[in-house]
């Protein structure tokens, strides 16, 4: 997934867990820019997947639930969320909040990174990122790694960080972009090859040495806090934290104290405490600063908050023509007698599920026939030219939003050949009605692809607004993302289309009617449930973008 991400007190990415089979324990972890992992961009192995052609054996859903529990889940190591992002967009697909940046100031092994944990766990919401100024040192020319071997650099002063590259990735991250956070290692002073990505903060924590250092990073911050701790103190951390972490010898520790560090604390670091809203003396130690800085944060993010009004959302397009970005494949005689057996209620599992990938497969080749194609001419066997096409960009990537949207992965697999997949899960809010987003992972460099977003059906619209959404945060050209369904209904057609007029939409049909649970009418019913065999409880809703709790 590349994300996001939500609070732990571990330094490690705590897994993030997908719905279906699923019906496991959804969680979001903290994302650390330092720990040079990513919870948002690769799939654990203890998740369980969907076999594109399930067994044919009806299959119940086992998961308990219960309305009076918090979203969460506790053990003695870590919190781990069962709530979902939501929106972070209005309904015409521009972002009306920005994430709420607290940044954290204070000298060398002052415990930042101590009170910065202290309050993602005190917060106890998800989606909180800890970006650490540590990941942006400069990098190295041969002259400066000689004396940084010899503990002849000074790290500490301003000139040793990229604070360009550091605004940049923070004003993108305070704005809900997909970002690339560089990882730092301290015993080579050089960056890593691997970069992290980290995407979803509603919260982000900044802390660094120099945090309030620069103007325009001052700027980006909406909470300015400056950890004032003993000098000895500090001192004594660092001795331990750079010979168990950092690969340092005593002697060479305490010259570059002496020699770099108190000079800059005084220097650069001491005066900007006038920055600061509020100052924490001994750190995370300091529970009545701490309940402060969590009370203020919780005012703050209550005030973004903003509920969708998925009933003016249904009425605001009614009677409007059809936008020209839809394109309704050819309603031949044998499209529609495929749409025949697969919306009969009584077509039994097995034909559903061989009708359904027919249909699938016409849809993908259709969908193909829009992408931009170059004039190439090639050789024949028999030494001819042939004037053809070919594909006119970098590659095609799908996209599939979990987990009905899944099960057209294998007619995208048979049509495009060693093409890379995407998932995303979002699941409705009973409470709120509101789309949520759980799990993202999305292929690495996917921003100068052509995206083939897939959804069994669409409804509202609310689920593919939010998929769309997060590809436009990964860098995905509007213009580049399709956005195919086997059914689509009116509003959610229109949805779309008001929101991203450059996204193309396919489908085989349209019906024109939803219902006041904004299920499709006539419809297909429930997709998932009738082509996995699940057998949803009375007290189960799934929609047709998303399970409902």
């Amino acid at each position: 997934m590349e994300t996001t991400s939500s609070t732990s007190s571990d330094s490690k990415p705590d897994e993030q867990q997908t719905d279906e089979g699923m019906d496991a324990d959804r969680s979001m972890s903290r994302s650390d820019s330092g720990s040079g992992e990513d919870s948002l961009d690769s799939i654990p192995d203890c998740i369980p997947r969907c076999p594109l052609t399930p067994s044919l054996s009806p299959q119940k859903r086992t998961t308990s639930r219960s309305k009076t529990e918090p979203p969460l889940l506790r053990t003695n190591k870590r919190t781990i969320y069962t709530a979902g992002r939501p929106p972070w967009y209005n309904v015409t697909g521009t972002t009306f909040k920005e994430a709420f940046v607290i940044g954290l100031c204070g000298g060398s092994a002052s415990g930042k990174t101590t009170v910065a944990n202290k309050i993602i766990e005190a917060l106890d919401v998800p989606w909180v990122v800890l970006l650490s100024m540590d990941s942006f040192y400069k990098v190295l020319n041969k002259d400066e790694q000689e004396l940084a071997a010899k503990n002849e650099y000074n790290f500490d002063h301003p000139d040793a960080f990229d604070f360009e590259l550091l605004i940049t990735v923070l004003r993108k991250l305070k704005k809900g972009k997909s970002v690339k956070v560089p990882v730092y290692d301290f015993t080579t002073h050089c960056r890593r090859k691997e970069w992290k990505t980290v995407y979803g903060a509603n919260v982000v924590i900044f802390e660094g040495i120099l945090a309030f250092a620069n103007k325009e990073l001052l700027k980006l911050l909406d909470m300015k806090v400056f950890v004032d701790t003993d000098s000895d103190i500090r001192l004594i951390r660092r001795l331990k934290r750079d010979i168990s972490q950092r690969g340092r010898d005593i002697s060479g520790i305490i010259k570059q104290y002496n020699k770099f560090v108190k000079p800059a604390f005084e220097q650069y670091i001491e005066p900007t405490v006038q920055s600061a809203d509020i100052v924490v003396p001994r750190g995370g130690e300091n529970f009545v600063a701490l309940d402060l800085i969590v009370q203020h944060v919780h005012s703050q993010l209550e005030k973004r908050k903003l509920r969708w009004d998925m009933s003016a959302l249904a009425s605001a397009h009614q009677g409007q023509p059809l936008p020209k970005t839809l394109s309704v494949m050819e309603s031949t005689p044998q499209v529609r007698g495929m749409h025949t057996i697969i919306r009969n209620k009584e077509t039994n599992r097995d034909e559903f599920i061989f009708y359904s990938k027919r249909l699938m497969r016409l849809l993908i080749e259709h969908a193909l026939s829009f992408l931009p194609l170059k004039p190439v001419s090639v050789e024949t066997p028999q030494g001819g030219i042939y004037n053809g096409k070919r594909l006119s960009g970098k590659r095609i990537t799908g996209v599939s939003i979990l987990r009905a949207g899944e099960t057209m992965e294998q007619a995208l697999m048979a049509v495009c050949k060693d093409i890379r997949l995407g998932k995303i899960l979002i699941q409705t809010n009973h409470d709120t009605g509101e789309p949520e987003l759980h799990y993202l992972r999305l292929p690495k460099d996917i921003t100068e692809d052509y995206v083939i977003l897939m959804d069994s059906t669409v409804s509202t619209g609310a689920a593919a607004l939010m998929a769309v959404r997060v590809l436009l945060d990964h860098d995905v050209a509007e213009d580049k993302i399709f956005l195919l369904s086997l059914l689509m209904a009116e509003m959610g057609v229109h949805s779309v289309a008001y929101a991203f007029p450059k996204v193309r939409i396919i489908t085989t049909a349209v019906d024109k009617e939803v219902n006041d649970q904004f299920h499709i009418i006539p419809g297909i019913g429930n997709f998932g449930d009738r082509y996995f065999g699940t057998d949803a409880p009375s007290d189960w809703c799934e929609s047709d973008e998303g399970m409902d709790f």
